[in-house]
C-alpha cells in the first residue's frame, strides 16, 4: 500500500521547482510488507521514482495549463482587437457623419450671415438717403429764408 501525504519539498526533490511554483510535494510512505520484500534501498528508490513521476506529471500538467491559458489569452486578445476595430470604425463613421452635419450647419449659417449683411447694408443706404434728404431739406429751408 502506497500512501501519499502533502508536505513541503524535501531536499531529495527538486527544490527549485517547489520554489518556482510554490507547490507542496507528496511524500511517499511505502507499506512495511513491501519495504521488507524490496529492502530499504529499493524502497527508497521506488519512492524516489514515484516522486519523480509525480513531479513530472505536475510539471506536464502545469505546462499544459500554461499552453491552454496562453492559447485562450491569444484568442481573447484577438477577439478584443476585432471588437475594438469594429467599435473604432463605428465611432469614425459617427464622427464623419456628425462632421458632415456640422459642415451643412456652418454653410447655412454663412448664408444667413451673408443675407443679414445684405439687409443691413440695404437699410444703411436707406437711412443715409433719408438723412441726406433731411439735411438737404433743412439746408434748403434755411437758405431760402
Amino acid at each position: 500500500m502506497i500512501r501519499m501525504r502533502q508536505t513541503q519539498c524535501t531536499p531529495i526533490i527538486d527544490n527549485s521547482f517547489c520554489r518556482l511554483y510554490n507547490e507542496t510535494m507528496s511524500v511517499i510512505t511505502i507499506h512495511r510488507s513491501i519495504r521488507e520484500r524490496l529492502g530499504d534501498e529499493a524502497s527508497e528508490a521506488f519512492a524516489a521514482l514515484i516522486n519523480d513521476i509525480d513531479l513530472g506529471a505536475r510539471k506536464d500538467a502545469i505546462a499544459i495549463a500554461e499552453e491552454r491559458f496562453e492559447r485562450r489569452l491569444v484568442e481573447e486578445a484577438g477577439k478584443l482587437r476585432l471588437e475594438l476595430r469594429l467599435e473604432i470604425g463605428k465611432v469614425n463613421e459617427r464622427i464623419t457623419e456628425e462632421s458632415g452635419k456640422q459642415q451643412i450647419e456652418i454653410e447655412k449659417l454663412r448664408a444667413e450671415v451673408a443675407n443679414t449683411k445684405a439687409e443691413i447694408i440695404k437699410w444703411m443706404f436707406l437711412f443715409w438717403i433719408g438723412q441726406t434728404a433731411a439735411i438737404f431739406a433743412i439746408i434748403k429751408f434755411l437758405v431760402v429764408k
